[in-house]
């Protein structure tokens, strides 16, 4: 078993080892430079340094290799504009360079006193001197990439094109026993438990698309929400959850640390629904999405060996909206990626014939139900297992929020900042992911038999842009072209403006 662990976690590092961003050019050369832009340089290396020796490193987007100073998600990655489109190409670097400013801000928090020379005026200043210094340079694009989070190396030693048969079955097995369940009417759905609902506060009306603003696209064609218009689509969205309630693990909670700071738990007294804003592309525009995350305290065992318990678990709500900002398609995943289910709208329809790039025994579209987005006096009404926490139904109530315990909504980059009561810093923050963009103490002991499909300790809870959610096949919640590759449109789903 030592030797088994051992290997897996040397297999685990050589699936994310990162390149050195400092080692390539154009960054090589400026480091070399006895002038303004080699001092900016040299400062940069200096924070990131520090930042690596205080082990606060944000995983949630990757630096670009030769260009540290900016940081990339598979969105980003996917825009690359024309090389003659000044104003796009303007655009997507800044994108970038949002990413970094994002990202040295948790990490420089979460760092304390312990990073020297971290000011953020001289940070900000010498980000955009080596910006504009290397705004011709070549390479950018192709080094503006986020690397796959299934590990060749393992599916190699694990035998993949041999063992991804057992692991298919399994998964047909498990998307059936979804499909039955999800066919029972709701007075038959199984109880171990108290049913417990959670609701945001009373629902806002739903806007008729005639009546929601058409928000401007900027020159990559994303969307420019504002404040005000997100903070409406995000409370008009939120879920409610009704929790079939066994015990205390059933109990939706924020995430905190605890144990004086030695690991995160899920605190039951304030529940938490943790929301962000994010963007796909779907029939040939960028759309808004909202994704929401709630936090249980664990997944118990429910017998001797059970290899899928564990600390903390959790349900992920996606809501992809239309150019008319109405849904078109929900899913849902797990916080570690695991049980990825879809529920298109009327305004969708499942491509016909094989999925491109996807092999015969690939997970794919899987929808256990087909939903109806909820009218003006209603909210989504999401139905939850005990212990698993499962989704089990998806309906549409009128004011689920009677009888409700209320939950708060709260920012998911939140948890990159959470206080952190640790003796040598008892008012600092920590972000509730590791290095690796892992929960430690979240470990399943599925990841001992699982670790063939090659993802990195599977089961274990995760950060934003670290979802891999196909065991057989390659998938990930963040990838921009999912929907296009499940989803058309259908006559009636346009914008009807």
């Amino acid at each position: 078993m030592k030797r088994l662990l051992a290997l897996l976690a040397t297999l685990a590092l050589a699936a994310c080892a990162s390149v050195d961003p400092y080692a390539s050019a154009p960054i090589a050369a400026h480091l070399k430079r006895k002038d303004a832009v080699g001092d900016c340089a040299r400062l940069f290396l200096h924070v990131d340094q520090e930042i690596e020796k205080a082990g606060v490193r944000d995983a949630q987007s990757p630096q670009v290799e030769g260009f540290p100073y900016l940081r990339v998600d598979r969105l980003t990655a996917r825009l690359v504009p024309d090389a003659g489109n000044a104003e796009a190409s303007e655009t997507w670097r800044e994108r970038m360079l949002a990413l970094d400013r994002e990202a040295r801000v948790v990490e420089l928090a979460n760092a304390g006193a312990t990073v020297s020379g971290k000011d953020p005026v001289g940070i900000e200043e010498c980000r955009t001197r080596l910006a504009d210094e290397d705004r011709s340079a070549p390479g950018l694009p192709a080094s503006a990439h986020v690397a796959d989070d299934y590990s060749t190396a393992m599916r190699g030693f694990g035998l993949y094109p041999l063992t991804k048969f057992a692991f298919a079955a399994g998964i047909r097995n498990w998307h059936e026993e979804t499909r039955e369940l999800h066919a029972l009417p709701l007075a038959q759905l199984p109880r171990l438990g108290e049913s417990v609902r959670y609701a945001p506060k009373p629902p806002l009306l739903l806007a008729t698309p005639e009546a929601l603003p058409t928000p401007e696209v900027d020159a990559l064609g994303v969307p420019r929400l504002t404040p005000a218009l997100t903070e409406a689509l995000i409370a008009r969205h939120a879920p409610a959850v009704e929790v079939d309630t066994v015990d205390t693990n059933d109990r939706l909670g924020q995430l905190a640390w605890g144990d004086a700071g030695r690991r995160v738990v899920a605190d039951t007294s304030r529940p938490v629904a943790y929301a962000r804003i994010a963007y796909t592309r779907f029939a040939g525009h960028v759309v808004p999405q909202l994704v929401y995350t709630f936090w249980f305290p664990a997944r118990p065992a429910q017998g001797y060996f059970d290899t899928l318990s564990g600390n903390l678990d959790g349900l992920v709500w996606r809501v992809t909206l239309g150019t008319d900002l109405q849904p078109l398609v929900y899913d849902t995943i797990h916080p570690c990626g695991c049980y990825h289910l879809f529920y298109p709208t009327a305004r969708v329809r499942e491509r016909p014939g094989p999925i491109p790039g996807q092999g015969p025994y690939d997970e794919g579209l899987f929808v256990p139900q087909p939903v109806d987005a909820p009218r003006e006096s209603e909210r989504q009404l999401l139905h939850i297992a005990a212990r698993t926490h499962y989704v089990r139904r998806v309906a549409n109530m009128v004011d689920p929020s009677t009888g409700a315990v209320e939950y708060d909504l709260r920012d998911d980059n939140d948890l990159r900042v959470l206080p952190w009561p640790n003796e040598s810093a008892p008012r600092g923050t920590r972000s509730a992911y590791g290095t690796d963009g892992l929960i430690a103490g979240s470990e399943r002991l599925e990841r001992l038999f699982f670790w063939p499909m090659g993802i990195s300790s599977p089961g274990q809870m995760r950060q934003w842009g670290h979802h891999a959610t196909a065991f057989v096949g390659r998938r990930h919640f963040d990838d921009p072209e999912l929907f296009d590759r499940y989803f058309d449109l259908t006559d009636g789903g346009a914008d009807p403006r």
